[in-house]
């Protein structure tokens, strides 16, 4: 692959990056009025469901015609997917959203490092997770439980990046992204359950959950899976770094929660390393 086509495709992935981050972002701040009526997980697993359900509806996936492979791959997004979630929203219930936000970057950051051993990108890195901590202001209120859990969360983040770029290798299209969906949904299933009765008689609230399914599980990891077609997860991992940085201007916009110095100094961080690797991208890299 020549110089200008790999760069082209560096630019395609960090757009879709962001344009992915920015649907999810904007989803949170759409659910974030309901999670008094539903708690954290139930509101995730919902919104697996209800995304799943639409994907495959778009999809209609030709499931007799997979491979091995592919349904391999499906399964180890879907777990992937499933992990990060619950392990977030766990993380959230026990320690500060910062510092689970932060702890929880250490996924896509050690899949940068490992996958791209170069000065440049690992320095790139690097700030990418500088900025990360400006804008999710860690400190203390831990407990080992929270830590633990945000640990987790970015184990399945890290997965997830490693395992979205086999599945976007393996299957055209996003008849992928609705199988592994689907699994993610099974998987997280006993977490809606009990809330079963309240969003079936309350049109209001199923609906609000099927936007945040739209924006989040459909469009949103639609773009991801595009960046990841067009990026080596190594690239990925720092340009993921834009997604709490979006999650600031978002809350600027829509929640009125006005940055500060650290935030400004976080973003100015995401941006350029953001930049940086993405300017840097000069040769085609070997898939994961």
């Amino acid at each position: 692959m020549t110089t200008k086509s790999s760069g082209r495709r560096a630019v395609l992935g960090a757009a879709f990056i962001i344009g992915g981050a920015t649907s999810i972002q904007w989803s949170s701040a759409i659910v974030n009025p309901v999670l008094h009526i539903l708690a954290p997980s139930a509101a995730s697993s919902w919104r697996f469901l209800l995304g799943a359900l639409i994907l495959l509806i778009i999809t209609r996936p030709a499931l007799r015609s997979w491979s091995t492979e592919q349904w391999r791959s499906a399964a180890a997004y879907g777990a992937a997917v499933a992990v990060m979630n619950v392990c977030y929203f766990q993380a959230l219930a026990r320690i500060p959203l910062g510092t689970t936000v932060t702890i929880e970057f250490l996924g896509p950051l050690l899949v940068a490092v490992v996958g791209h051993r170069s000065w440049r990108h690992t320095s790139f890195a690097a700030l990418a997770g500088i900025g990360v901590v400006c804008l999710g202001h860690p400190g203390g209120h831990l407990n080992a439980g929270g830590v633990l859990f945000a640990l987790g969360a970015a184990a399945g983040w890290a997965m997830y990046l490693l395992a979205a770029s086999r599945l976007g290798g393996a299957a055209e299209g996003f008849g992928g992204l609705a199988v592994s969906m689907s699994i993610a949904a099974v998987l997280t299933l006993p977490f809606a359950v009990g809330s079963l009765g309240r969003i079936s008689h309350d049109p209001w609230l199923l609906g609000r959950m099927a936007i945040v399914a739209s924006l989040s599980i459909v469009l949103g990891f639609m773009l991801e899976m595009q960046a990841l077609r067009n990026v080596k997860p190594s690239l990925a991992g720092v340009m993921m770094a834009f997604d709490p940085a979006v999650a600031t201007v978002l809350g600027a916009v829509l929640l009125h929660q006005h940055p500060g110095l650290f935030d400004l100094i976080g973003l100015a961080c995401v941006i350029v390393a953001g930049i940086g690797v993405t300017a840097d991208q000069r040769e085609k890299e070997p898939s994961a």
